[in-house]
């Protein structure tokens, strides 16, 4: 009888698109019966996965699903979130468990101190690491994200919904346009919109501003300041949406978000760029092995850098240099190659 295992990862949307790698090879390698507890607003990113057996999520209480926890009986819990909730799960459940390293004294330290202690190893590696007591291994294989056919965004649709010129429209339909992800949870991991509008103004290719709902103020002043060829698509669409018209660009730019991790899961060229975190972290795009389609960009050597693990709502020094001195020839650089359709 195939064991029954039981995934933890309530957030975020990068967060889980990273766990996909255990999710696999525990379905591949063991033929598991896999199951994934998450909060409710990442739900669909689970429920497209053909990996995982059944979804369970809450609103904000594990009381919500506990007795359908236990009628489960799993064999196994593997908790990729090693928090209170999830030490709520393990407590419930009574059954074997592994719990990831979250490294938090190390980042403290990197933070705090600026002592680089950190291991050298992506999240996706110390979240298999939690699986290697069942015999599994890492694949080699990369992300996953499964777009519902639905969810899919014809390119044609979106040409047509939009005012735009011949040329412009005529580009997006052929998938010749770069994606700019302008969000990020946090302020301290976006770049400032003097700095967005400077950068589209310098590429003069077809771009799509993607982001959410709270996104939409700055793109507009994004738009309104860089011409005819930046399309601001903030808020119109869903996750897998933007998801769709990721995997249909050239190239994408973007802060370090959960796009960036779907971006990746897509096999798409990246340029990612680094605010007041870390690549040392070990959240960078991850790629199947002897892929790397993504180059980096930051200010390196601030003494004030990183200043938090996760972000914060304005700079804490006040001069927010880790996005105001980003070079943006460097972006320019790594973009080049790869769209020869200029819209003037």
């Amino acid at each position: 009888m195939p064991l029954k295992i039981l995934i933890i990862r309530f957030s975020s949307i990068g967060d889980i698109v990273l766990t996909t790698p255990v999710v696999r090879c525990l379905k591949q390698q063991l033929q598991a019966e896999v199951h994934f507890l998450t909060k409710k607003p990442f739900r669909s990113i689970l429920d497209a996965n053909p990996y995982v057996d059944k979804v369970y999520a809450i609103k904000s209480k594990i009381g919500e699903i506990s007795q359908e926890l236990k009628r489960e009986q799993y064999d196994w819990v593997i908790d990729l979130h090693h928090n209170l909730r999830s030490f709520q799960v393990k407590r419930l459940l009574r059954v074997a468990n592994r719990s990831f390293d979250k490294i938090n004294l190390q980042k403290w330290l990197m933070v705090r101190f600026k002592w680089n202690v950190l291991p050298r190893a992506h999240i996706v590696h110390r979240y298999l690491d939690t699986v290697k007591k069942l015999g599994v291994q890492y694949d080699g294989q990369g992300l996953d994200y499964f777009i519902p056919e639905a969810q899919e965004l014809p390119l044609r649709n979106l040409a047509t919904d939009q005012n735009l010129s011949p040329e412009l429209r005529n580009a997006l339909q052929q998938g010749q346009y770069i994606a700019l992800v302008i969000g990020a949870a946090h302020a301290t991991k976006r770049l400032p919109v003097n700095k967005l509008i400077e950068i589209c103004q310098g590429i003069k290719l077809p771009i799509l501003l993607l982001g959410g709902p709270d996104d939409r103020p700055a793109a507009e002043q994004i738009a309104r300041a860089t011409g005819t060829h930046v399309v601001n698509t903030c808020g119109q669409y869903s996750l897998h949406q933007s998801a769709s018209l990721v995997r249909q660009a050239q190239q994408v730019i973007t802060h370090d978000t959960g796009l960036m991790h779907i971006a990746a899961a897509l096999r798409k060229p990246i340029v990612s760029v680094w605010g007041n975190t870390i690549p040392e972290f070990g959240m960078t795009p991850f790629y199947p092995d002897g892929m790397d389609e993504n180059t980096t960009v930051e200010v390196k050597n601030l003494s004030c850098r990183p200043c938090s693990k996760i972000g914060f709502d304005a700079c804490p020094k006040g001069h927010f240099n880790c996005m105001e001195q980003i070079d943006p020839e460097k972006i320019f650089l790594a973009i080049e190659p790869f769209i020869p359709i200029k819209i003037s």
